[in-house]
């Protein structure tokens, strides 16, 4: 089966606070690691009350420094709302302390409303610098050429693995053609999927880093004993996304038995679109639904998103998605 990773949002459950959504995420990490993921992302996502990973690269350092094997990165930082120059010293610094470890996934969407965009001091044009900015941060994180007057320290020579990020066709032209690795954000923008996966391996061209194409792809799997309690469990994630397409700024929902008296035909019709890259139920379901997946997508690596309420069934989630995979 192909490889599997983890994308973590540290997602704020009600009745919980937002250091036992770290510390869940910690924690979920240290067992990830030895049920055999491949790696363990946390996204930048600004405003949102139920999301804790805003500040990227010190969550990195937090999982990084509580787990030993597992790669730790970003998917991804929002390069538009940085200067390469501050990210290059940043990841350079986790490179350096949690060497041969760390990725860095790059994304071109603020990751955030137009509002809180001002508020973190930043130009919505700048979006347009991105496939500079990215050459960029490759360069300060490259050794030092002769002549060159400013060094990322840390961060120069660490070479941090760079991907590009996207759920449209720009990130994958662009990773194509700077030959990088990419990563689709299916787990929430499907409509894309399946056009620019094959544009990024139609149009890739090797680099130093990558000789051929490498493609991650996002999917959310809700794994439970039954179909029937992954079904049940499943329903906070599509309250979210309901909540989602009607503005409301909620914490995590616990599960309820009848999905259909929470929203209404049209955001059952968004939200369920936006989930399409969905697979919910038994071990047996979870590991037909990842093969054809993986059979449709051609992926070398699924992204996993586990939206759960409880923790503890979180955690079975995600082991009984390893063994379905072994």
């Amino acid at each position: 089966m192909t490889a599997l990773s983890i994308l973590e949002l540290g997602r704020v459950c009600e009745g919980s606070d937002r250091r036992t959504a770290l510390d869940n995420a910690r924690d979920l990490a240290r067992h990830a690691e030895g049920w055999g993921y491949r790696r363990f992302w946390v996204a930048e996502h600004h405003n949102m009350p139920t999301v804790t990973t805003a500040a990227t690269s010190i969550v990195i350092a937090h999982i990084a420094a509580s787990t030993q094997t597992i790669r730790v990165g970003a998917g991804g930082i929002m390069l538009p709302n940085h200067a390469p120059y501050v990210i290059a010293e940043q990841f350079g610094t986790l490179a350096t302390l949690y060497p041969g470890r760390i990725d860095l996934g790059l994304g071109r969407a603020p990751g955030t409303d137009q509002l809180t965009l001002r508020a973190l001091r930043r130009d919505p044009g700048n979006a347009e610098n991105f496939p500079a900015d990215v050459q960029e941060l490759q360069a300060f994180l490259a050794p030092v050429r002769p002549g060159q007057r400013i060094e990322a320290v840390p961060g120069s020579g660490t070479e941090v693995p760079l991907w590009i990020l996207g759920s449209s066709l720009y990130g994958a032209q662009l990773a194509a053609e700077l030959g990088l690795p990419y990563g689709f954000a299916s787990h929430f923008a499907p409509d894309a999927l399946d056009p620019a996966l094959k544009i990024y391996r139609d149009r890739f061209r090797p680099s130093a880093q990558l000789d051929r194409p490498y493609a991650l792809v996002g999917v959310n799997i809700i794994a439970a004993p039954t179909d029937e309690e992954a079904k049940f469990l499943a329903t906070s994630q599509q309250m979210s996304f309901a909540n989602m397409v009607r503005g409301a700024r909620k914490l995590t929902q616990p599960p309820i038995a009848d999905i259909e008296t929470y929203w209404t035909p049209q955001e059952k019709a968004q939200a369920t679109r936006m989930l399409a890259c969905s697979i919910i139920g038994s071990a047996g379901t979870v590991r037909r639904g990842m093969q054809a997946f993986v059979e449709r997508t051609g992926a070398d690596e699924l992204m996993v998103v586990s939206d759960v309420f409880d923790p503890a069934l979180r955690l079975r989630s995600f082991e009984m998605i390893a063994e379905a995979a072994a």
